[in-house]
């Protein structure tokens, strides 16, 4: 079903409903205003601090206007629950796969965050759907597209369930920079001869290193001049949770492990017509 272009409606409104003429193209800020997205504070604001944190302080500048990353988080779980598919009485199915377009102002300003934005979609998708009991058939893909055909603010979701494996990517959050883990082996320091290179002066040449498995990760202090700390605690080695905090001089490192959906030509043809549907905009009927 596609969306009936429109009027765009008022830009914020607190309370009421939305002015005549909007019935498909709603801004988010009206729905979030009203609780039609609905989610507790605390939710959105640790969405939002996690997405200030990736870029490195860069949010409250790049987002002053338009759709704001904490709108397109709400939607997503928006459209969790209203796609959410009874399979039998111990399975409630989802969409995996989400497709969001943008106006072309809103898509330049959220693709100039590069993978950090979506890596916090996807993380903000996993818990809600943890909270409520949902499953996925797959692994969880975010896709952003331009729209010519949307004013800026207003957000467009195409969601469905493919089946397919999960790939886990192993990622270190540095100083707003994040990478992979493509070796087994990677060692963190000032120095040159480092596979990361931090400009700290607090930290040795080769400070401490993180090994990868394929399924566990560790961290191990390279006999450190100053040291090294792990969730706040003296570390020698110690296995690594997702999202643990390593200190090393003034520099914070957060390792995360990020669901991807592995890659598969056939995954088109094996869609789940449970949640095949779109919806277009939120606040259609």
């Amino acid at each position: 079903m596609h969306p009936t272009t429109g009027g765009t409606g008022t830009r914020r409104r607190r309370c009421g409903t939305p002015p005549p003429g909007v019935p498909n193209q709603t801004r988010l800020t009206f729905l979030v205003a009203n609780g039609r997205i609905g989610t507790s504070l605390g939710i959105l604001d640790s969405f939002e601090k996690g997405i200030e944190r990736a870029v490195n302080g860069a949010f409250a500048k790049t987002f002053k206007s338009g759709l704001q990353p904490v709108e397109i988080s709400s939607a997503l779980r928006r459209e969790l629950d209203t796609k959410a598919a009874v399979v039998d009485r111990d399975r409630i199915l989802v969409p995996n796969k989400f497709t969001l377009r943008l106006s072309a102002p809103d898509y330049e300003r959220m693709t100039s965050l590069g993978e950090a934005l979506t890596d916090e979609l996807v993380q903000a998708i996993e818990r809600h759907a943890s909270t409520q009991g949902y499953q996925f058939a797959g692994g969880i893909s975010i896709s952003l597209r331009p729209d010519d055909s949307l004013s800026e603010g207003v957000l467009g979701i195409d969601s469905r369930s493919i089946k397919g494996s999960v790939a886990w990517t192993p990622v270190l959050d540095i100083a707003g920079t994040r990478y992979p883990l493509i070796a087994t082996r990677t060692v963190i320091g000032r120095g040159s001869e480092a596979d990361i290179t931090v400009a700290d002066t607090g930290i040795s040449r080769k400070h401490v290193e993180v090994t990868w498995d394929g399924s566990r990760a560790f961290v191990v202090d390279l006999d450190s001049t100053n040291g090294s700390k792990l969730n706040g605690e003296r570390v020698r080695k110690a296995a690594l949770a997702p999202d643990s905090v390593i200190e090393i001089g003034r520099t914070t490192i957060v390792f995360r492990v990020l669901p991807r959906a592995a890659a598969d030509t056939s995954t088109d043809r094996q869609q789940d017509d449970a949640t095949k549907r779109h919806d277009g905009f939120w606040g259609a009927p």
